[in-house]
């Protein structure tokens, strides 16, 4: 996936004989599970995240209140529609920090195989939801302000957007820089987008001044509602991708690179998918040639996974010469 962070996760485990089934089959199973029970995620990255997000809540929330005092007091339907869309993005941020600061104390123990780390992408997908209905609210002020235009009072307004500006570019500096999460990355998207929005509310204020038409108002609106939509097809596509499972990576590079590997006959079966943003599962079921060293080829298999961004793998290995198993790669739900 192209906007997956990249990590690099150290794989550990046996290979054949450190389990021994009943059908002969041996599995090596990564016992590196710090990196996925929610412990070694929520070190200082992650707590920096959960600061970052609680940082740029409070600075919107702030930001909410001027402009939409603005909007209403000064009539710039452009104001009142970015005060709107700060607003749903100051709660899009309280929802992230809830999901960043939950997943990292709580679910940690056995009843969760990877902690509550799931919520970041659901939290993701909520917040994407939320701004669509956002859109229908401005467009509506946008066509009503159309039909009946009103004054603004240029200079109260264009102080408030000026404002605007200057806390979503703060924001922006507290969330950018270094690897993101996926909230961190929604919150950057919709910075962005207010960025964007502050912008476009400002222009409309001096043109309205300079040219005294004042649809530029209820036009500009309808501009950041398109910049709304554009937020939000990206927060719902990074969290949906997650949540059906769409493999991270090429499947079929990361397939060749395992069959090239010293000891490997073939790859019966490859499967990859996301918990969250920052964490990557991987099981693998490899034919091996029985004169291969089983710790060093499933070593060697775990580190290919591990160039592609897996922080915890499962490889079963077992001799090239046993009938392929129709469960390994049998999806139907019968």
């Amino acid at each position: 996936m192209s906007d997956t962070p990249v990590h690099t996760g150290e794989q550990e485990g046996g290979g054949v004989g450190s389990h021994g089934d009943e059908t002969g089959h041996d599995h090596d199973h990564a016992t590196g599970h710090d990196r996925v029970d929610g412990h070694s995620h929520t070190g200082s990255h992650g707590d920096t995240s959960t600061r970052n997000l609680a940082l740029v809540a409070v600075i919107n929330l702030l930001g909410f209140l001027a402009e939409l005092a603005g909007g209403l007091l000064f009539g710039s339907v452009a104001l009142l529609s970015d005060a709107i869309h700060m607003l749903f993005d100051a709660l899009a941020y309280v929802m992230a920090f809830a999901a960043s600061y939950v997943a990292a104390r709580y679910g940690t123990d056995d009843r969760y195989s990877f902690g509550l780390h799931r919520l970041e992408p659901l939290s993701a997908f909520v917040n994407g939801a939320l701004l669509l209905p956002m859109v229908g609210f401005i467009l509506y002020e946008a066509y009503q302000r159309f039909v009946d235009p009103v004054a603004i009072a240029t200079g109260p307004t264009l102080a408030i957007a000026v404002g605007g500006l200057v806390i979503n570019l703060l924001s922006v500096y507290v969330i950018e820089g270094g690897e993101m999460s996926l909230n961190e990355r929604g919150a950057f998207y919709h910075l962005l987008g207010d960025a964007g929005g502050s912008i476009a509310v400002i222009v409309s204020v001096l043109a309205v001044e300079y040219t005294g038409v004042r649809i530029v108002d209820p036009i500009t609106a309808g501009l950041i509602a398109l910049v709304i939509v554009w937020s939000a097809g990206k927060l719902l596509r990074g969290s949906g991708r997650i949540f059906l499972h769409r493999t991270p990576f090429d499947v079929a590079a990361v397939r060749a690179t395992i069959e090239e590997t010293d000891g490997v006959e073939r790859v019966a079966d490859l499967h990859a998918w996301q918990i969250c943003s920052e964490i990557i599962i991987a099981t693998a079921h490899v034919e091996a040639d029985t004169a291969a060293d089983d710790n060093a080829l499933t070593r060697r298999v775990h580190d290919v996974l591990a160039t592609n961004d897996v922080d915890h793998a499962t490889v079963e290995l077992c001799p090239s010469s046993e009938d392929d198993h129709a469960h390994l790669t049998a999806h139907d739900h019968r």
